[in-house]
């Protein structure tokens, strides 16, 4: 049977942070991503591909606020946002590596899904809100907006009088469509599946689907669904080639190989810093344990230069 890795492009796979985010330059740097997957195929792997969406929503969110205040637009509420970017950011992917397929002559359907991702509503990070989506505003501002559509707010600590909107992050708990990713990935289909961590979506009493005014952390989201779909191997793309321990001290070392049990040691003494490495280093743990063979962190360009990458396991590698 071939094997399965699902690929989690977040960093500088689609977007630099010295860009202005143009179509020009994220389909560049999808490209030149795309082209880091091509040794996978050509070694015959299956692949499944998720994204984040955290400028591309974040830019929809603002689009969403001045239709309102310029045109008196109705908002559209953040898992219709979330899945608009789905769409966006799946179509650019998916033509993307069209294109870089036909140049290496590779022959393989490719599917874009809008995947919702289930949340649990009572999850803690639902009475916690910290992460903080759309644009700054002034006091006034954020105050009326609190009133009228009950949404909450943390002072910004980089801008004198700017406030933000927060909501909550809760865990994945599971995703709704993954039986169908698995599907199609095993019989060769690319599928990009569970963008920005899925659309969060809770049953109510009557068993319904309902959205939940939240974002998922997408690397969590991504090993769950690498997890759900017994995916062998799990790749973070970021924008660094290595994980560290020690980062920007004296003694700052590069780790290639970690072991499951030295990975969570290192995180427990807070080697990784919370809001940038912490979580992929958990999403990684989370697949090792739920029975995944490899998790791979490093640069999105350089996935095809296996000297690169911080490679996780349950055991080190020879």
């Amino acid at each position: 049977m071939c094997k399965l890795a699902v690929i989690a492009l977040g960093g500088n796979a689609l977007l630099r942070g010295n860009q202005s985010g143009t179509i020009d330059e994220q389909e560049q740097n999808t490209t030149d991503t795309l082209e880091n997957l091509i040794f996978l195929l050509e070694e015959g792997y299956n692949l499944v591909v998720t994204h984040g969406n955290g400028p591309q929503v974040g830019n929809i969110l603002m689009r969403n606020d001045a239709g309102e205040q310029i045109y008196d637009i109705p908002q559209m509420p953040l898992d219709i946002c979330v899945a608009d970017s789905q769409g966006g950011i799946g179509y650019m992917i998916e033509r993307m590596m069209h294109n870089v397929l036909k140049k290496h002559n590779i022959k393989r359907e490719i599917v874009t899904l809008v995947t919702m991702v289930e949340v649990d509503k009572s999850d803690p990070a639902f009475e916690n809100p910290t992460k903080r989506v759309g644009r700054i505003y002034n006091k006034e501002q954020s105050g009326k907006l609190a009133k009228d559509k009950g949404w909450e707010f943390r002072e910004e600590v980089k801008v004198k009088e700017g406030w933000r909107r927060v909501v909550p992050s809760p865990q994945p708990v599971s995703i709704l469509n993954y039986k169908v990713v698995e599907t199609m990935a095993r019989s060769g289909t690319i599928v990009i599946a569970s963008g920005g961590g899925g659309i969060p979506v809770y049953y109510d009493e009557n068993g319904n689907v309902r959205p939940a005014e939240a974002v998922i952390d997408k690397d969590l989201a991504g090993s769950l669904l690498a997890s759900s779909v017994g995916a062998d191997e799990f790749y973070i793309l970021t924008d660094v080639s290595y994980v560290y321990i020690n980062f920007n001290k004296p003694d700052q070392q590069v780790v290639e190989f970690l072991n499951l049990a030295d990975t969570r040691k290192y995180l427990a003494e807070g080697m990784f810093a919370e809001g940038s490495m912490a979580p992929k280093i958990r999403a990684c743990m989370q697949f090792i344990e739920k029975g995944g063979e490899m998790s791979v962190i490093t640069e999105a360009f350089k996935l095809a230069d296996k000297k690169f990458g911080t490679k996780i396991t349950m055991e080190y590698e020879d």
